[in-house]
C-alpha cells in the first residue's frame, strides 16, 4: 500500500460526516469533482473501497482510515495546545462548547470574569450536547467543553480527553403549583408514575429509564415535544398539562405556577464536567476559564 496523505484522510472524514460530496467540498474549499478525485486517489493508494456511494457512508476500510484521521487530528490539537501553553497562553482564542442549561447559567459570569482577567483572550461559544462536544474536541474544533452524564447513565469520555468534575446537579421533580404533591417537601419518583408526562427526548430523562429506576411501571408520555429547551417543558408543566423531572441547573432563577421538589427516592444526580484534550500542559487562560466555570457551577442560586 502506498503512503497515506493526511489531507486525503481529512477529505474522507468531511465526506462521511456530511454524508455528501458537495457539502464536504463547500467546507473544504474544493470543487465537488476535486473531492471525488481525492477519494478515488485514496482508494487507489489503499487498494480498497473506502466509501459506499448511496447512501454515502464509510466501508470497513474507511472506518479504519477514519480512526487514523481522528488520531492525527487529536495529536495535532494536543500539540497546538501545548505550544500555546509554552507561549504563556494569556492571549489568543478559546473555543468553548456548552450544553443548553450550562450556556445560560454557568457560562456568562465565567466569561465576564475571564474577560476582566485576560482581556486579550477571545472566546467563541457553541451550544453542543456531550457527544457532539467530545467529537469536536477530538477533531481539534473546540478547546474546552462543558459536558454531563447521570449517575445511572455514565458516559465515559474518549481516552484522548481529560475530564474534570466541576459540579453535582441534583435532578428534581417539577409539578404544577396546584398539584396534589406540590405541598410535599420531597417527592417520591414512584408517586408520579401514573401522572401525565411529556416526552421530550432532548430535554428530559427517558421515561423507560425512570420506570426502571423507580421500579414502578406506569410512566407514560401523553404529550410530545421535540427539542432541547427546558423552558418549553416548564411551560407545559405550568399550564397544568404534565409533570417532569429535570436537573436543578435547568430551572430558571424565578419560575411561576411550577413547584420544584427534591426527589426522595431514588435520588438522581447529573454530573457536570469540564473537558479538554489530554495534554501535559494547557494554556494559562484555558485553565483559568476551567476554574471560573467550576466556581460558577458551585455558586448558590441567587
Amino acid at each position: 500500500m502506498q503512503r497515506l496523505d493526511p489531507r486525503l484522510l481529512a477529505t474522507l472524514e468531511a465526506v462521511v460526516r456530511h454524508g455528501s460530496f458537495n457539502a464536504a467540498a463547500r467546507e473544504l474549499g474544493y470543487s465537488a469533482p476535486a473531492v471525488s478525485q481525492q477519494i478515488a486517489e485514496l482508494e487507489r493508494r489503499t487498494g480498497l473501497r473506502v466509501l459506499e456511494r448511496r447512501p454515502v457512508r464509510a466501508t470497513a476500510a474507511g472506518e479504519v482510515l477514519l480512526d487514523a484521521e481522528q488520531g492525527v487530528r487529536s495529536a495535532l490539537a494536543a500539540a497546538a495546545m501545548e505550544l500555546d501553553a509554552m507561549r504563556a497562553g494569556t492571549a489568543g482564542r478559546i473555543r468553548l462548547g456548552a450544553f443548553a442549561s450550562a450556556a445560560t447559567s454557568i457560562v456568562p459570569q465565567a466569561l465576564a470574569q475571564l474577560h476582566t482577567t485576560y482581556p486579550q483572550v477571545q472566546v467563541s461559544l457553541s451550544q453542543v450536547e456531550p457527544e457532539a462536544g467530545y467529537s469536536r474536541l477530538k477533531r481539534g474544533d473546540m478547546d474546552l467543553a462543558l459536558s454531563y452524564d447521570y449517575d445511572f447513565i455514565p458516559m465515559p469520555p474518549p481516552r484522548t480527553l481529560h475530564r474534570t468534575l466541576i459540579a453535582r446537579d441534583p435532578v428534581v421533580a417539577v409539578v404544577p403549583a396546584d398539584h396534589h404533591l406540590a405541598a410535599r417537601d420531597v417527592i417520591d419518583l414512584a408517586s408520579l408514575a401514573s401522572e401525565t408526562w411529556i416526552a421530550a427526548p432532548e430535554a428530559a430523562l427517558r421515561l423507560e429509564l425512570l420506570a426502571q429506576i423507580a421500579k414502578t411501571p406506569g410512566f407514560q408520555a401523553r404529550l410530545e415535544y421535540e427539542g432541547d429547551d427546558f423552558n418549553t417543558v416548564l411551560g407545559f408543566v405550568a399550564a397544568g398539562l404534565c409533570v417532569a423531572v429535570m436537573p436543578q441547573l435547568a430551572l430558571p432563577r424565578s419560575i411561576s405556577r411550577v413547584v420544584a421538589r427534591p426527589l426522595a427516592e431514588p435520588e438522581l444526580t447529573r454530573f457536570i464536567y469540564a473537558v479538554r484534550i489530554d495534554t501535559r500542559h494547557a494554556p494559562r487562560a484555558l485553565l483559568a476559564l476551567e476554574e471560573m466555570l467550576t466556581a460558577q457551577a458551585l455558586a448558590p442560586v441567587a
